[in-house]
């Protein structure tokens, strides 16, 4: 079974947008899922923002990195805004493949800081940043109300210098 990761293509669109679907659900994002139909990239989500992980030739999962405040001081850094993987090919690996490349693209790309955002109970998640090296840099307490239940938004980042 081989892992490969690579830039998102156009094409890539409805799997992506099913790989979304089947992901979705309240313990990794508190926004509800998008409806059904609504299209996978868009002006704000285009394809170059996307890394596809394939597992065995087939399309597993995505990361997405994006500008942060997109204002000059702020250049510096990128958002891993976005990481899923296919449900039926979790725990091979393939989310850590994906937020290392996400942190060698944004190398690439010049950052000097890689942020993201994860809910506090989201305890695989975090595990993943974790041995990539993301640290905590601050937690949101009771940031999100989810499922009747107040839940914290931790801040983790990692320097890329």
């Amino acid at each position: 079974m081989t892992t490969k990761v690579r830039p998102a293509r156009a094409g890539d669109e409805a799997v992506l947008a099913e790989i979304d679907e089947r992901t979705w659900d309240s313990t990794v994002s508190p926004a509800p899922p998008p409806p059904p139909g609504t299209p996978f990239f868009d002006e704000g989500a285009r394809p170059e923002n996307f890394l596809v992980a394939e597992h065995d030739g087939a399309v597993a999962g995505y990361v997405r990195l994006s500008e942060g405040f997109g204002i000059p001081a702020h250049a510096h850094v990128l958002v891993l805004g976005g990481l899923a993987v296919d449900p039926d090919r979790q725990g091979l690996g393939i989310a850590g493949r994906l937020v290392d490349a996400a942190i060698a693209e944004a190398r690439r790309r010049g950052a000097r800081k890689l942020t993201l955002r994860v809910l506090g109970h989201n305890a695989a998640a975090r595990r993943v940043y974790e041995r990539s090296g993301f640290t905590v840099e601050g937690v949101l307490r009771g940031e999100f109300r989810v499922d009747g239940t107040d839940v914290d938004d931790v801040l983790m980042a990692r320097t890329l210098a």
